[in-house]
């Protein structure tokens, strides 16, 4: 299946200041995939070495970091030849051997003309105990799962997804309901390649959702893996997203993952699940203001999940009220068009996200966005019922001489207002906030 990020491999692939690269992404987003894809396109060979219970790997990267000895052992241990600027060189599964990650300096500074990339599921929880990061000796690129522009490119609707990038929009309005349609699979399959390539060839609702299920099993399992001190709290943070998401105000409480719970018993859980890439942590701003960085509040946040797909499996929501009718949009307080929104926004260029509210006040502020230089103040409608109190508010009366413009994502079509543009939640990722 075609990824998006592929093209961001290639340009990798002829920079002149190219470096190592490590891809980020949770556990079966389709790195080993797209990697694999990638070296054997594009080079004359690849080289794919699975770190995962290879004792051969580990007692070669043991010693001293030697990039000519530790070439050669490849080679014997491949079969194949080096050859800089033709070989795709690719550890996979990374994080089992913490060496590998370190080693990257040395493939830098001592073979900068190889081709280098490494993956792994845990990346952003590895530790390095005894190793070095190679700070500013590596590129990074992060692989989300799969948006609903990708879904398009999958399920064979690649002129839908051409036209959402046009600036015909009187004719995407006219196909609204072909989008709807194909918007309302995506709710319930998600972004994970395996349930997408399930269910777009052919496969049952149930199967779609085994392999959901199977994921998120895989998920806990690493959870008791890799987790160490903080398993059990991981558990509990993980298990309670769905009802802090189906909340009114989804301010995350710390309360509703145990009674009484606080933030010094669960900060650490919840950070070794955002650097997981299992959920996206969106922090409250005091002020919506350029650089929002400034007045980012981080212990007032938002927890998402990695994929929309995932939640209606960790949430029990059976298929028909998903593919069926429009109880996906309309029940569920908008948990799902919230968390479909943010995965979205996220993947398109991996932003920071903050939402905006007061306290004591009814007025909040979904999502805030800064985009070249502009900021973005963004409400989230699950439904066509419209009505955007506290965006017009926020614009027209406290934001009024700021030069501020509202952006609503909702079922309707594209619309422009004096103070808001409506934009349709199927061209959520085909549209840049600075040139609505």
């Amino acid at each position: 299946m075609k990824r998006d990020i592929y093209g961001r491999l290639l340009t990798w692939k002829e920079s002149a200041t190219r470096k190592p690269l490590m891809l980020y992404g949770a556990r079966q987003v389709g790195k080993s995939y797209i990697l694999t894809e990638f070296g054997n396109n594009e080079f004359d060979n690849l080289i794919k070495i699975n770190c995962f219970r290879n004792p051969v790997m580990d007692t070669l990267f043991a010693s001293d970091i030697d990039i000519d000895r530790i070439l050669t052992g490849i080679e014997a241990y491949s079969g194949q030849s080096v050859k800089p600027g033709r070989t795709l060189l690719f550890f996979d599964e990374v994080q089992e051997i913490p060496a590998v990650v370190s080693a990257l300096k040395y493939f830098y500074e001592d073979k900068p003309e190889l081709h280098v990339v490494v993956a792994g599921s845990l990346l952003g929880v590895l530790n390095l105990s005894g190793e070095s990061f190679p700070v500013g000796k590596v590129d990074v690129m992060h692989l989300y799962p799969m948006t609903f522009l990708e879904y398009l490119d999958a399920s064979g609707h690649e002129r839908m997804r051409m036209l959402l990038a046009s600036s015909d929009r009187t004719l995407i309005n006219s196909l609204g309901d072909e989008y709807i349609d194909l918007l309302r699979q995506y709710y319930f399959v998600g972004g994970m390649p395996e349930a997408v390539k399930c269910f777009v060839g052919g496969g049952s609702p149930s199967e779609v959702r085994d392999i959901q299920n199977a994921i998120l099993t895989s998920y806990e399992a690493d959870f008791a893996k890799h987790a160490g001190d903080f398993t059990q709290r991981v558990r509990m943070v993980w298990q309670s997203i769905p009802a802090q998401l189906a909340r009114e105000n989804k301010k995350f409480i710390y309360g509703a993952v145990r009674k009484g719970g606080r933030a010094a018993e669960f900060e650490n859980a919840i950070q070794w699940l955002v650097d997981a890439g299992l959920v996206y942590k969106v922090c409250r701003v005091a002020k919506v203001w350029p650089p929002l960085k400034f007045y980012e509040e981080k212990d007032i946040f938002k927890l998402f999940l990695l994929d929309v797909g995932l939640l209606g499996a960790m949430s029990g929501v059976e298929s028909a009220q998903v593919l069926i009718g429009d109880n996906v949009f309309n029940q569920y307080k908008g948990a799902f068009t919230e968390n479909y929104v943010m995965n979205q926004l996220i993947a398109a260029d991996g932003r920071p996200l903050y939402y905006f509210s007061k306290d004591n006040s009814p007025i909040e502020i979904d999502f805030v966005v800064q985009d070249a230089g502009q900021v973005f103040p963004i409400e989230v409608k699950a439904e066509t019922n419209v009505k955007s109190k506290s965006l017009r508010r926020f614009v027209t009366v406290d934001n009024a001489d700021s030069g501020i413009r509202g952006i609503r994502f909702s079922m309707l079509g594209f619309e422009s207002q004096d103070w808001m543009v409506n934009v349709p939640l199927y061209a959520v990722g085909s549209v840049k906030l600075s040139s609505i």
